[in-house]
């Protein structure tokens, strides 16, 4: 008699294991369709189903999966926004002094520069925390959303942060209240363009913030 040949895979197990595995493969490529569907969906432009059922892809979607780019529509910057600060602080003497206005994306520019290896927070930090609270504020700067009172206190942390590190309160004063601002400047077209653009610097200039007791004391140094 000719030799038996031995069966390999799922079809050397027996009957009720066979069913297992189908039902296994069964729900992960259910559950892989399922996240490309709710992938898909988060990244394409606004439709019926994104209307109907938006809460449950950005359940799905945030804040694990969350896309920062745009399927079908690819929309470099054109535009060169930077993030500036400037602060009330209380002196030792207890008066209050305004200072200037601190740069902040100048600063990380100049680290990035000439780095062969920027670190990630000097990267996106900043820029990150700008586009988070533009995206949860309106053009009056009110917050849209659950997440625009923690935006705000993103970018408010951030800026101590910042303004510690480039010692604006001095070593006996305290920060009080910050200011943000941003600087919006077209970037030039190509020579060959005749394409015509301002070269105005637009300021989107934020309320005063006051610096939490934990922020001030140095809690985000």
């Amino acid at each position: 008699m000719p030799p038996v040949a031995r069966r390999a895979g799922v079809a050397a197990l027996s009957p009720p294991y066979q069913i297992g595995a189908a039902l296994a493969l069964a729900l992960v490529a259910v559950a892989a369709c399922v996240h490309l569907a709710m992938v898909f969906l988060s990244v394409a432009p606004a439709n019926t189903v994104t209307k109907q059922h938006g809460k449950a892809i950005e359940e799905w979607i945030y804040p694990e999966f969350e896309q920062n780019w745009k399927l079908f529509a690819p929309n470099p910057l054109q535009q060169n926004i930077a993030v500036q600060v400037r602060a009330q602080v209380r002196t030792a003497d207890g008066d209050i002094e305004t200072t200037g206005w601190y740069d902040l994306s100048a600063r990380d520019g100049e680290a990035i520069d000439g780095s062969l290896l920027p670190s990630h927070t000097e990267q996106n930090e900043l820029r990150r925390a700008w586009d988070f609270y533009v995206a949860t504020h309106d053009g009056d700067n009110r917050p849209v959303g659950l997440r625009g009172a923690l935006s705000e206190q993103y970018v408010r942390r951030i800026a101590v942060m910042r303004l510690y590190r480039e010692d604006a309160a001095g070593r006996t004063g305290t920060v009080q209240r910050v200011q943000v601002r941003s600087r919006t400047t077209n970037v030039p077209p190509p020579a060959w363009s005749d394409e015509k653009v301002s070269d105005t610097p637009v300021h989107q200039v934020l309320p005063w913030w006051t610096v939490t007791a934990d922020e001030a004391a140095g809690g985000v140094r």
